[in-house]
């Protein structure tokens, strides 16, 4: 059978890794009919990385170079990938905005302040709301927290998809309850599907779940919200955006 005559469930699953995102790698699954350009589109959106500053390597499961993607027009097809290959991509662009590290070290960001006194003239503010709040409740913080806390963790168990904010990052429940280790009150760790997180369950010397490294994260219970949020597919997309 010829490369180009395949079947009609042709897809592969591939993982996606990036010369200047040491951190970012996600599996993808994607129809081999797939042209190498429309691939560095849908790659774009995902990365930032501008398709004309963009070269893919096709390497196999040991990280050896099996191809260049160097034709725009040719179908995934014609450079024979497997389940399990990877796509790494170099972006050739010195000032890309994936350059210099800024995407994924956080401290290489600046950091917007406000002093006391200004953050004490606005109107409203996070200060003066909780100051009202203890007012009308005689009940201590830390014993109103935890029945908040504890209520929210009732409607949220170990397996339940959910999103967690910032940003609806989609995963699965794996630990809902107190740890000493890290705080007073409620937390529930979630497994993130992408490698969104910052470990892999393990926080200060303490086992809470098990998960692949950078896709574990544990939060407050108001940060998580469980219902039907299947995995999202990286190419499922709508093409036109404004």
């Amino acid at each position: 059978m010829s490369k180009l005559q395949l079947p009609a469930d042709d897809s592969v699953s591939l993982r996606v890794t990036h010369s200047n995102l040491t951190s970012f790698a996600s599996d993808i699954r994607v129809s081999q009919q797939t042209t190498v350009e429309a691939l560095k589109e849908k790659l774009w959106k995902k990365t930032g990385t501008a398709v004309g500053s963009m070269r893919l390597e096709l390497r196999d499961e040991a990280g050896a170079r099996v191809a260049d993607l160097d034709r725009d027009a040719a179908p995934l097809a014609a450079y024979s990938p497997y389940d399990g290959y990877r796509l790494h991509i170099i972006d050739l662009d010195p000032s890309s905005v994936t350059s210099g590290g800024w995407l994924e070290d956080t401290s290489l960001v600046e950091k917007y302040t406000i002093s006391d006194e200004a953050y004490a003239k606005l109107g409203t503010n996070f200060r003066k709301f909780k100051e009202k709040m203890v007012s009308k409740n005689p009940v201590s913080d830390d014993k109103q927290s935890d029945n908040q806390m504890e209520e929210l963790c009732a409607n949220i168990k170990v397996g339940d998809r959910c999103e967690v904010e910032p940003g609806a990052k989609r995963g699965t429940v794996k630990f809902v309850g107190k740890a000493e280790a890290l705080g007073c009150g409620f937390w529930v760790g979630v497994q993130y599907d992408e490698p969104l997180g910052k470990h892999d369950g393990m926080v200060k010397g303490v086992r809470f779940f098990e998960c692949p490294q950078g896709h574990g994260v544990i939060v407050r219970p108001e940060k998580v919200k469980v219902g039907d949020f299947p995995e999202r597919d990286p190419f499922d997309e709508e093409e036109d955006e404004i």
